[in-house]
């Protein structure tokens, strides 16, 4: 089978590439390496995956995976894409590419439109045109917003994100919502939340705060710590995205006789914010400096996933502990981060 994947060279991109090509499946990675974050740890990533020259515009295959191709992309390039999807003629389209980052849509939302809005009709169009078995396409359990009904199920109403991030993540669910319907685009919505691990973006307070706990500087607590996040190891995340790969067309529900789902990708257990930097200092063996602030606009005080429908689906649940996950990250970090 073939496999179309955007974002091959971020944190879930670089991940899920692993999981399918150990799997047998061909992947054709795209990604266009934008500097939102060190760029290094991008390169770093490709490399894992057998790609060195990963500045190229053309097909780069790798010398780890007889199975992986990548090209340097930008999702908003239509006539790429096109050219692309007509070469390959992907079985499966996987669509992770995205800005992200709540708070940094505060400043830059002008980014966001790029490539969650221009670049996800991009993405809408080439699938359209060349017809794959199945979409999938990253959303946000951002799309809750400060939603009071917990766990939080894709059946509740989620029409006033507190983010530009999540309206822009929440207009990709009904932009994809509108296609299927239109189109007959057999689509599958994946609304991630507070993934973390290995590789992660260091824009994540769970990388961000390793990062300055190695460099003895306080750590920004955000609503004095009374935050409550599901957190959801990326391993579970990748197991669950390879089930809704495989999934047979009857085993999803239609959503109004509409080929389209919405599914959580959730670990089902919030922690406190301040029990989570307890767990990371023990993970890292490093003490945290606090530096306790108010709320930060666009963030929200809770997340919480209701993931049965997953469970119905693929039989999967997301059940790593954060204890083992985040030492998993912390033997990672020191050997990326030597001190």
């Amino acid at each position: 089978m073939k496999i179309f994947l955007t974002g091959a060279a971020g944190f879930i991109g670089f991940h899920l590439s692993r999981h399918l090509l150990q799997e047998g499946f061909e992947v054709l990675g795209i990604d266009n390496l934008n500097a939102y974050y060190d760029l290094r740890l991008k390169t770093d990533r490709l490399a894992a995956l057998g790609i060195s020259d990963s500045e190229s515009n053309e097909l780069t295959g790798s010398s780890r995976y007889p199975n992986f191709h990548f090209s340097k992309t930008d999702i908003t390039d239509a006539e790429r894409l096109d050219a692309l999807f007509l070469s390959w003629q992907p079985d499966v389209v996987i669509h992770l590419a995205a800005q992200a980052g709540v708070r940094y849509s505060i400043d830059h939302p002008e980014s966001y439109v790029h490539s969650n809005l221009e670049g996800f009709f991009s993405i809408l169009q080439a699938v359209r045109k060349h017809e794959p078995k199945r979409f999938l396409y990253a959303s946000s359990s951002s799309v809750y917003g400060m939603n009071k009904k917990v766990p939080f199920s894709e059946t509740d109403t989620c029409d006033s994100p507190v983010s530009f991030y999540a309206a822009t993540k929440k207009s990709n669910e009904v932009m994809a919502h509108s296609y299927a319907s239109l189109y007959g685009i057999p689509s599958i919505g994946l609304r991630f939340f507070t993934v973390y691990g290995t590789w992660g973006r260091p824009d994540m307070a769970y990388y961000k705060f390793a990062l300055k706990m190695q460099q003895g500087q306080p750590i920004d607590v955000y609503n004095d710590g009374k935050m409550r996040r599901d957190f959801t190891y990326i391993e579970d995340v990748c197991r669950a995205i390879l089930e809704l790969v495989r999934i047979e067309a009857m085993k999803l529900d239609l959503e109004k006789g509409v080929p389209h789902q919405i599914f959580n990708i959730g670990h089902h257990h919030p922690v406190e914010l301040m029990d989570f930097i307890t767990t990371l200092e023990q993970a890292l063996g490093m003490k945290a400096q606090l530096n306790m602030l108010g709320m930060q606009a666009g963030d929200v005080t809770e997340t919480y996933a209701d993931p049965s429908k997953l469970k119905r689906a693929t039989g999967l649940s997301c059940n790593t502990y954060l204890k083992d996950g985040l030492e998993n990250f912390a033997n990672w970090f020191h050997n990326y981060h030597p001190v």
